[in-house]
């Protein structure tokens, strides 16, 4: 019997949200896809033009008794900014959008309470632009996005934009 969940989250390039999300106790998998859009069966081009209404997303499978979608939502908040809307950094576009697809009323309830706490943690100066929605279809991205960071460490992006962001979080190995 499976007892594993799965938490679906958009928090800018979906490169850094697997790299951070693969560094979690509980986590056993984590595959990079797009969701929340209209368009079936998309592909990075197609998502990278802003018009199939995708996100980048990361699709996180994990132990509910190693780590509570909770705790997963706690790092999600840690790991980007979710003040900025529609970016993160130089990455600009709709699909690099802060979003939480949820699969379920229990997963509902616990984003709202967790986007709320973030909100009141005085953590970020301006306010939390997150969009909680429900999960329709999640896309998997194209093989040579998966394990990015780990199968490219030595890539631009992943020296500058990745690796800083693993040592920040202290999940750099």
């Amino acid at each position: 019997m499976d007892t594993n969940e799965t938490a679906t989250l958009g928090a800018g390039c979906f490169w850094c949200v697997e790299a951070v999300f693969e560094r979690i106790d509980g986590v056993v998998d984590v595959v990079a896809g797009y969701a929340g859009g209209h368009v079936k069966n998309p592909s990075y081009k197609a998502v990278c033009t802003g018009n199939t209404g995708h996100a980048e997303v990361a699709q996180i499978t994990f132990n509910p008794e190693k780590i509570t979608y909770g705790q997963i939502l706690d790092v999600f908040w840690k790991a980007h900014d979710p003040t900025t809307l529609n970016r993160q950094g130089n990455d600009v576009g709709t699909q690099y959008r802060s979003a939480i697809f949820i699969q379920g009323e229990e997963q509902r309830k616990v984003a709202e309470t967790s986007l709320k706490a973030a909100g009141e943690s005085k953590l970020y100066k301006d306010p939390i632009v997150t969009e909680i929605q429900a999960l329709d279809v999640f896309y998997q991205a194209e093989k040579y996005h998966q394990d990015y960071f780990n199968n490219n460490t030595n890539a631009p992006y992943c020296q500058f934009i990745i690796a800083p962001k693993l040592k920040k979080l202290k999940l750099d190995k």
